[in-house]
């Protein structure tokens, strides 16, 4: 089949590539264009694809490919049978990824290719997700935790090609979520637990408590808090800064129940 019996997606979505040579899109470097099985056109990669159709692109039954450098349409492969030119660095047959080396793996329990090293990574069964080493052992699981939306995009994690943070309660967010979401706040939008270690600001919580004492008709209001950290409930005093958790000492509680104030002895019953 000729390349001109082929529809091209758009220039301007950085998928059509109507002018021969160019190379890669802004997602992926590579030497070919993608034959959409859903629609019959070409585009440089499904990212691209998925910008300007109003369906999905499935990488998966993606058979066919055309040089940029000789237009030549062929079934999927690295390197083209007509020029020689390399189509990707990296080539997955599974995944149909074309792209310079990134030092990428394909994960068969996940389903997809991941940037490694392979070697610095390991597959968690019950999270369903490929992880650092330096998790394994030492991270919270959660049953197929990365087949749920980013809680701040809600965008797909799985498949996503930005990196995804675990935070210690286990839920995941994409990398950049994650940056952001810490200029603003320091708890998991899904569970409320402490995103990050904040031991060190506690301590500086405890002096400003110390030295900022309450009027004195607060000074014996006491508050029932639930600590969003460890899920201890405690009795506290009641504090306009912050309540302490009695177990865990995170300041990351809330009230759970109302202020009360102890009787004065003077008005106990007789």
């Amino acid at each position: 089949m000729a390349s001109a019996e082929v529809t091209v997606g758009d220039e301007d979505g950085g998928g059509g590539g109507r002018v021969r040579g160019r190379r890669g899109c802004e997602h992926y470097d590579r030497g070919c264009f993608l034959k959409t099985p859903c629609c019959g056109k070409l585009y440089i990669c499904r990212l691209c694809h998925d910008n300007k159709e109003d369906h999905s692109l499935d990488r998966f039954k993606v058979k066919e490919v055309q040089c940029t450098k000789c237009g030549k349409l062929q079934d999927a492969q690295k390197t083209c049978e007509e020029c020689g030119a390399v189509f990707g660095e990296y080539y997955c047959d599974i995944c149909h990824l074309f792209d310079k080396d990134k030092k990428q793996y394909h994960c068969e329990k996940c389903g997809i290719c991941r940037i490694g090293p392979k070697e610095e990574f390991f597959h968690c069964s019950k999270c369903n997700l490929c992880l650092s080493l330096s998790l394994q052992g030492h991270h919270k699981c959660i049953e197929n935790v990365s087949r749920q939306n980013c809680p701040i995009c809600l965008e797909d994690i799985h498949t996503s090609r930005v990196v995804a943070h675990v935070l210690p309660c286990g839920h995941l967010l994409h990398r950049t979520c994650y940056e952001e979401m810490l200029k603003e706040g320091y708890r998991c939008p899904l569970c409320m637990h402490s995103a990050l270690d904040m031991t060190r600001y506690w301590r500086q919580l405890d002096n400003e408590v110390a030295q900022t004492p309450m009027p004195t008709e607060y000074q014996n209001m006491t508050v029932e808090i639930l600590c969003n950290d460890c899920s201890a409930r405690s009795t506290v005093q009641f504090h306009i800064l912050g309540m302490k958790c009695k177990s865990c000492e995170s300041y990351n509680t809330a009230q759970d129940g109302g202020r009360r104030i102890p009787l004065d002895s003077s008005d106990q019953p007789c």
